[in-house]
């Protein structure tokens, strides 16, 4: 009883045992290796069998007279295993056939400068690519060559490459099936999956990605996400509301919202649900009243407009739902007269752009040709981005411009521009059919984006906006607005805004002159 009452569990290995007081373990858990700290079983062993093995090894090499490091030595050649063994003879330095300097040899005659600049590299990948596969697919060929005319040797061979490996998994070889399969998740599919993209599109071998559609549903995703828990789910209903009559209109052949016009409301119920919380303590929309949305529409004053059309299609949207009971903007008004109200450039102004455009060769070629076309044709950020090569004539110096019904004509000064721009796009090795390309579509057939346009025109200090407004209230204002409108393609409706507050000084009555008589506009 005595001894039984002195043992106790050991921690190590769950035995009844006597524990030694330095370790609080028993006995045989208390040998451990003086190394790794494993269990030692045999009592006059200070190392583990395998810190025992290590050491033997250890002691049995010696330091390498060739290389000075602990080794094996060989009998045969008294070294280390890794001198002792033959080494392959370098090539003796060559001519380079390209550079004529004396280097390496690296392929065809080429030192290894020469060799990764060789236009040959993507063709010589695909070769070997090709007879790698048991079943290379017919359009391997024109996939080489199509990267090879885009991009530059070595990123071209980086896509034969990566093309080699989709087609060698187990999965199947389909375009469509390679071009889901290229794509990389997150916002960006990656540079492989867009020109797997465009080239399969542009041969009708595959369905074009839905990554347009990904990136717009992950940016209303966010938009919904910083709408406070409460007043969330209203907000993603109205959204699913939207989109399923966005999916109707589409089927109709109608006119569908776009996702900038979608997001744009997100983004403004976002704005109005965090105003509600954080400045008026309401957690629920049925609590919104009149005085909350003419606070909420007062700190931005110049988007009241806007912002009201949203928020009534959103309260109308709540009630038929029957998530509120009475629709707070069913009272509240515009306040806002339907004239233009934007800036417009002075005539000094256009005379410095013109000049600026037209005599400075330090001027990118975009920024000329968005400014000419903007400042002399009315042209918008959007003609000018989709302007493509099969739109320009030589002959005739014309431009087709968008939704115009007939082709611009050029004057002297745009048409050099326009020349000079073109010269800029010949400099790129790209097949994108657009005038205006840029470093990230030169290599497929998309147009510039609409950022990039926003901010072409940067450098003069004066937005496309302003500057297409300054002719279109100048042609509106001289000349009839219907000639204008149907000249610009656009609707009757559009043009009459510039006629606002304008007053023709001959179209007035000459009235008496009378005491306290002012003159009536019409």
């Amino acid at each position: 009883m005595e001894e039984q009452a002195a043992k106790t569990v050991c921690p190590s290995c769950g035995k009844d045992r006597v524990l030694q007081e330095d370790t609080s373990r028993c006995i045989t858990c208390s040998r451990v290796c003086e190394q790794c700290g494993q269990p030692v079983r045999a009592a006059q062993n200070r190392l583990c069998g395998v810190c025992r093995r290590k050491a033997e090894r250890v002691a049995d090499q010696q330091p390498c007279p060739r290389c000075g490091k602990p080794g094996y030595l060989r009998e045969a050649t008294g070294w280390c295993g890794h001198c002792s063994r033959p080494r392959q003879d370098k090539q003796p330095p060559r001519t380079c056939r390209e550079c004529g300097q004396l280097r390496r040899h690296a392929g065809l005659g080429l030192c290894s400068a020469c060799w990764q600049k060789h236009p040959g590299r993507p063709f010589i990948r695909g070769e070997h690519l090709r007879d790698q596969l048991a079943n290379p697919p017919a359009w391997l060929d024109d996939f080489v060559g199509h990267v090879a005319a885009r991009f530059c040797v070595a990123r071209a061979c980086g896509l034969v490459t990566d093309l080699g490996r989709l087609l060698q998994d187990e999965h199947p070889n389909s375009p469509q099936a390679l071009l889901e399969r290229s794509r990389r998740p997150g916002r960006s599919m990656g540079p492989f999956a867009r020109t797997l993209e465009d080239f399969f599109t542009h041969r009708g071998l595959a369905l074009p990605t839905d990554q347009a559609e990904r990136l717009a549903a992950g940016r209303r995703k966010r938009r919904i996400d910083a709408v406070p828990d409460p007043l969330r789910p209203a907000v993603a209903a109205f959204d699913a509301s939207r989109m399923r009559a966005q999916d109707r209109a589409r089927r109709a052949s109608t006119r569908p919202r776009s996702d900038h016009t979608l997001e744009t409301a997100l983004a403004i119920l976002r704005d109005l649900a965090l105003f509600l919380t954080e400045h008026r303590d309401k957690d629920d929309w049925a609590l919104a009243d009149v005085h909350d949305i003419e606070a909420f529409l007062a700190t931005l004053p110049k988007a009241r407009k806007r912002r009201l059309v949203v928020l009534r299609q959103f309260f109308r949207f709540a009630r038929s739902q029957h998530l509120i009971l009475v629709d707070p903007t069913q009272t509240l008004t515009t306040k806002e007269p339907n004239g233009f109200r934007g800036m417009t450039l002075t005539l000094d102004q256009q005379r410095e752009l013109f000049r600026r455009w037209t005599t400075d060769e330090r001027v990118h070629p975009h920024e000329a040709l968005m400014g000419m076309l903007a400042l002399l044709h009315g042209a918008s950020s959007s003609e000018v981005r989709t302007l493509q090569i099969t739109d320009v004539d030589s002959v005739s110096q014309t431009v087709k411009l968008g939704k115009r019904p007939h082709p611009v004509p050029l004057d002297p000064a745009s048409w050099t521009v326009l020349q000079r721009c073109l010269s800029h796009r010949d400099a790129w090795p790209t097949a994108n059919p657009h005038v205006m390309v840029t470093k990230g579509t030169k290599a497929g057939r998309s147009p510039a984006s609409t950022t990039f346009l926003s901010h072409v025109l940067d450098d003069c200090g004066y937005p496309p906006r302003m500057i297409r407004s300054t002719r279109l209230l100048d042609l509106v204002n001289t000349m009839d607005p219907k000639l204008v409108a149907a000249a610009f393609g656009m609707d009757p409706q559009a043009t009459l805004i510039y006629l606002a507050d304008r007053v023709d000084p001959g179209r007035l009555p000459t009235l008496p002159k009378t005491a306290g008589a002012t003159p009536h506009r019409t």
